[in-house]
């Protein structure tokens, strides 16, 4: 199953990272399949490899539903690497796949024989369908150490994508630092909330962080490269530093008088579960990734200077820019793109059966422009609120994030614009239909299914606006949840259309 999207390939040109590499586009790698394309690094590779005049197949799970800022300019198909089968109509015709997929997301316990079927599933097919190349983008970490469950994974993925007859060709990375990437996010916000940081044994091992737009540029430049076929490359920015020295630096940079206190216990269980508090980053993903804090991760070569020459962005730039286009409101992509796992297989509202049973609308006439009312209705969540009764929207938030749910922390890839996918604390778009319909899908922990529904209608020369709650309870305990938070809905939705209003 296959769509084409054929508006114009690259909308923002001035976020290209790709401009300045000196390689130049393969003829013989034209045809470039993206695994992952709706994911953080996935999102921000597509417009570079369009931008640069390759032809563009994107693997997704399912449908892409009005994704044009993922798929504009590219093909869709849908497939599952999970699936062997098909994978074989999404490899036919190509030349090269980027191989960017990862089941950190499921948690420590899971992901580990979930990563390593899907690599088998994908070589298999690779080779199946005689590629020339697969790129893969995996991590840092001696192989003859301990590795976290994490880093083993993704040697793991490595070394069975490298058992096919097809070349690979695997830049490892340490953490990257970006806007909107986990990593940035968890430093960000433990350093802007805590005046005092604990700081156990483990945040002083050396790491080699990385700026995303050189990660974009080594992905780029190694098809262009084709001496990178069949091997495997570290990279990492300039600096070597320990992870209190990075969160010092944050602070520094963020004027923060910020207290750094050593600690004599270091649980990463425990640490990653009370950072989940302050960040709005999930446990889950935390976890993993304090978990291969223990281990270093330095680049021990650096022969991929020699194949793509470019000036590597400093760290401290790095995380400047990143707050940058955070005050901009230009975070491209976020890593609550793909969170939680397997969200974009999620049930829509236009397939439940049968048509959720518990619903409550609220409504109010205005005379104010349809255009006015629906961009007010898109300013919700994230850092304004939800314009009134917020303590509600918060205290629910909370409670989630102690059942380890998403709660509303999450926040917003940006605050003035939206598109389907996007995430507005724990709900999800579903669905935009400009200046008529905003559709939000819940995340949250919930015993049933739930959805947020805004309307613009025209009624007699004004405009009808709308709130409607749906709900589907198919359990005892999932209809007596709607029950008891049904006289809160009164105050809250009737508040927050009438604020919408006011703001518009």
């Amino acid at each position: 199953m296959m769509e084409t999207k054929e508006k114009s390939p690259v909308e923002n040109k001035d976020i290209l990272y790709c401009a300045s590499l000196a390689t130049i586009p393969d003829p013989s790698c034209k045809n470039v399949l993206v695994t992952g394309a709706s994911g953080y690094i996935g999102g921000r590779l597509v417009p570079e490899l369009l931008a640069r005049g390759y032809r563009v197949r994107i693997m997704a799970r399912q449908a892409l539903r009005n994704r044009e800022d993922v798929a504009s300019g590219a093909e869709v198909v849908v497939a599952d690497a999970l699936n062997r089968a098909s994978l074989d109509e999404a490899l036919e015709g190509m030349d090269v796949a980027y191989y960017l997929i990862h089941s950190m997301l499921l948690g420590p316990c899971k992901f580990e024989k979930v990563d390593r079927t899907a690599a088998i599933n994908f070589r298999e097919a690779a080779q199946k369908a005689r590629l020339k190349r697969i790129v893969y983008l995996g991590g840092l970490g001696d192989s003859k150490s301990n590795l976290s469950t994490h880093l083993k994974s993704r040697l793991q993925v490595s070394q069975e994508l490298q058992m096919g007859q097809v070349p690979v060709t695997i830049l490892r990375a340490a953490i990257i630092i970006g806007s909107g990437s986990a990593s940035y996010e968890i430093i960000n916000n433990l350093v802007k909330n805590l005046p005092v940081l604990p700081v156990p044994a483990w945040a002083r091992t050396l790491c080699q962080p990385i700026a995303v737009r050189d990660v974009i540029k080594y992905l780029v430049g190694a098809i262009e490269a084709p001496q990178t076929a069949g091997q495997s490359y570290d990279i990492g920015g300039e600096s070597v530093l320990s992870y209190e020295e990075m969160l010092r630096m944050h602070a520094d940079i963020l004027g923060k008088k910020t207290l750094f206190i050593p600690v004599p216990f270091s649980s990463i269980r425990l640490f990653s579960y009370l950072a989940s508090l302050f960040t709005p980053v999930p446990h889950q993903i935390i976890r993993c990734l304090m978990e291969s804090i223990v281990n270093e991760v330095v680049c021990k070569d650096n022969c991929i200077h020699a194949v793509l020459p470019f000036p590597l962005l400093p760290l401290r730039e790095a995380l400047v820019r990143a707050l940058t286009r955070e005050e901009q409101d230009r975070v491209s992509t976020r890593w609550s793109d793909a969170y939680p796992p397997a969200h974009e297989l999620a049930i829509t509202l236009e397939e439940v059966l049968p048509r959720p049973q518990f619903t409550v609308v609220y409504s109010l006439t205005s005379t104010k422009d349809r255009a006015a009312l629906f961009t007010s209705i898109c300013e919700i969540g994230g850092k304004e609120g939800w314009f009134n009764s917020n303590w509600m929207w918060k205290l629910r938030g909370q409670i989630d994030r102690l059942l380890l749910g998403v709660g509303t922390a999450r926040g917003r890839r940006s605050q003035h614009s939206l598109r389907v996918n996007d995430v507005i604390d724990f709900w999800r778009v579903e669905n935009i239909e400009a200046d008529r319909t905003l559709l939000l899908r819940a995340e949250m922990k919930l015993p049933g299914k739930a959805w947020l529904m805004f309307t613009i209608e025209p009624v007699d020369g004004k405009n009808k606006l709308s709130v409607t709650a749906l709900y589907q309870a198919n359990t005892i305990a999932a209809k007596l949840y709607w029950y008891f938070f049904l006289p809160f809905h009164h105050f809250i939705f009737r508040d927050l259309i009438t604020e919408i209003e006011k703001r518009s």
